[in-house]
């Protein structure tokens, strides 16, 4: 039996099509039919046959592997935007690789050597920063894209939900449901996300007429744990809101824990919105009311913004904010009488 790799030869033979059609079937697969892409696939499946993408950018004179570069592959919104990055990048004859610099600023600049060595062609930032060290690493930085979080340090095209709309959203329902003293839980000046939220608050509040010394902010940094610091200062001031806009919803969840430790109940004597709608928001208990990112969306956007850029086709947009959809679940009603 050869223990020699499958060739793109044998993938042909077995799927009963022509070379060019496997070529297609996997770089291009939305040119070829449904019932060919299966019998293709299963043909891969069968042999085992792996594309060789370095091969390809060798032959080709170039890369075509998109690297994305990622402080935190375990966060909730990685995979969703990472499907449709990917899903984009392969329908074009991309590959992808995934730098994690693990919120480590260093780290980053270890991935730029794949452009120094010509083994990636662009960068999808979820950063929010460049690579520490840019500079000196590349003459110029390559084509990139800023997803998730915009790009604090350096006029990079971005790619993201609209936070203004979000954050606006979830306090125009508070106000709706009575709430006059609302608390923003995620303060944070280096994060343009965060900050774009909480001016969708104040936003919201001042349509409202709510007066400033009815409105209270807390920091974080979208934690969990910042969720729960942010409660204890709370009851430490004895200054209560009747309802937490949180910037994300790892700090709702943070939020939702320290109330239930103290023995109170969301939402009968506080409400909690998040933003994101990651999956541990559905399910809470109760599940929580949140704002949903187009998370695969953001990554086809992303993706296609970066194949202009590498096709030296000039973006017709710069900022593409994705509209956000309002969740409503069980973690927001009527503010109690106290």
């Amino acid at each position: 039996m050869s223990n020699s790799p499958a060739t793109i030869e044998d993938v042909a033979r077995i799927a009963e099509v022509s070379i060019a059609t496997v070529s297609r079937a996997i770089h291009l697969p939305e040119k070829v039919a449904q019932s060919t892409r299966l019998k293709v696939n299963q043909a891969i499946a069968i042999t085992g046959y792996t594309p060789n993408a370095m091969a390809r950018s060798l032959r080709l004179g170039k890369s075509n592997m998109i690297l994305v570069v990622a402080p935190d592959i375990g966060d909730p919104n990685f995979s969703s935007i990472l499907v449709g990055l990917e899903n984009e990048a392969r329908a074009h004859g991309y590959g992808v690789l995934i730098g994690h610099t693990q919120n480590d600023a260093q780290r980053g600049m270890e991935y730029l050597k794949f452009f120094s060595s010509n083994q990636a062609a662009g960068m999808i930032l979820f950063t929010g920063i460049l690579p520490f060290g840019h500079q000196s690493m590349t003459a110029r930085l390559p084509p990139t894209v800023g997803v998730f979080e915009p790009v604090f340090n350096g006029g990079i095209p971005y790619v993201g939900v609209d936070d203004l709309e979000g954050a606006r959203k979830a306090v125009e329902l508070l106000i709706a449901e009575g709430h006059r003293k609302i608390a923003f839980i995620g303060e944070n000046r280096s994060r343009l996300a965060y900050a774009r939220r909480r001016l969708g608050c104040e936003a919201g509040l001042d349509a409202a007429g709510i007066p400033a010394a009815s409105r209270i902010v807390m920091d974080g940094d979208g934690t969990i744990e910042s969720g729960r610091l942010a409660v204890d200062q709370l009851f430490l001031r004895d200054t209560l809101p009747t309802a937490f806009m949180c910037v994300n919803d790892q700090t709702a969840i943070g939020v939702m824990l320290g109330l239930t430790a103290r023995g109170y109940d969301v939402p009968r004597d506080f409400s909690v919105t998040g933003f994101d709608d990651v999956p541990q928001a559905s399910f809470m208990q109760p599940s929580l009311t949140t704002i949903r990112q187009p998370r695969g969306l953001i990554g086809k956007h992303a993706m296609t913004l970066l194949l202009q850029l590498l096709s030296d086709t000039e973006p017709t947009e710069t900022e593409i904010l994705l509209r956000p959809d309002l969740v409503v679940r069980n973690s927001v009603g009527p503010p109690p009488r106290r």
